[in-house]
């Protein structure tokens, strides 16, 4: 199967049918609730409120409670939603995510929304580039970051089914269907959107699209671009990897956060462990924390939008 997108593709904000999925799912199992740090209108639960005001909790802004009270909750048998900006989700509370949920194995769904640096002029304070690499390091904890609608409405209920230690990031702004609605989903398994023999560009969330029209752009230029869909950074899908680093010939991995331990550097560790050494660059933020200025200026500031441009440096390494 190839996945093709273009510029004029419908876009949806996921939090959008993530906040529908929630609702639906909360219709049908009354252990599912929300808890919030005084986000609900921008975390999208404003009808989860209207509809189950019995079972929104609002703590106001207080991280280190939020996180504390939803593994609570779980220990009683809910399925807590904690649904919170990125940067306060994950930095806030980075202590209790660790002891309450990784550490006590409670099932605990964290939700970081607005993720990446989707707030733009808002600034390094409301930017969550540091939030993958902080959550790798916590053993037994999944990190979903669905890509579309359709992979958001897939996330949402798997970690119902079946709930386990989560953080999932759930993008701000508009993107286009990748795939999201026909591709199977599977705990710790990336989704091939195209295959490839010449590069292999890895991407997560809110990048997907971005690599898709890449691979696009590059096929004129007899650049045959193999894109995988990263939706699970933990497990990690390290058979995908290596995969590529058998079969292609340089991998190139995009991500909105920075590079030093997300999954650029799972990426590497895995290669430098391997006996597969191919080309590898990493597009993410790096050396600085962003300046001021909207997301796409953001994006074009750390070349991460170049995707054909670092393909093309990956191939020239031969």
């Amino acid at each position: 199967m190839t996945i093709t997108v273009s510029e004029d593709s419908q876009k949806v904000d996921n939090r959008k049918p993530f906040a529908d999925e929630l609702c639906a799912l909360a219709r049908e199992d009354d252990r599912v609730v929300a808890v919030c740090n005084d986000s609900v209108s921008s975390s999208g639960l404003l009808g989860f409120r209207e509809e189950f005001p019995t079972r929104l909790f609002n703590v106001g802004i207080a991280e280190q409670d939020m996180v504390g009270i939803a593994a609570g909750l779980a220990n009683e048998g809910f399925i807590p939603f904690v649904c919170a900006a990125g940067p306060f989700l994950s930095g806030r509370a980075t202590e209790q995510i660790k002891a309450d949920i990784a550490y006590s194995q409670h099932k605990v769904i964290l939700c970081a929304m607005s993720p990446g640096m989707s707030y733009g002029e808002l600034g390094p304070t409301h930017h969550s580039i540091e939030d993958i690499s902080w959550m790798r390091t916590l053993p037994d904890l999944d990190i979903i970051v669905p890509a579309d609608e359709g992979a958001t409405r897939a996330a949402v209920r798997d970690v119902v089914s079946n709930p386990r230690p989560t953080y999932m990031r759930i993008g701000r702004y508009r993107v286009p269907d990748t795939g999201g609605t026909v591709l199977a989903w599977q705990r710790g398994r990336a989704a091939m959107l195209r295959d490839g023999d010449d590069v292999t560009i890895i991407a997560y969330g809110t990048t997907v699209s971005r690599a898709l029209l890449s691979a696009q752009e590059l096929e004129p230029e007899g650049v045959n671009a193999r894109v995988l869909d990263f939706r699970f950074i933990a497990p990690l899908d390290t058979t995908a990897i290596l995969d590529a680093a058998r079969t292609t010939r340089g991998i190139v991995v995009v991500e909105e956060a920075t590079d030093s331990g997300a999954l650029g550097a799972a990426v590497a560790m895995t290669l430098g462990e391997s006996t597969h050494r191919v080309p590898l660059r990493v597009l993410g933020v790096r050396g600085e924390l962003p300046p001021t200025g909207s997301n796409d200026f953001l994006l074009d500031y750390f070349g991460i939008s170049d995707i054909p441009g670092a393909v093309r440096e990956v191939l020239s390494r031969e």
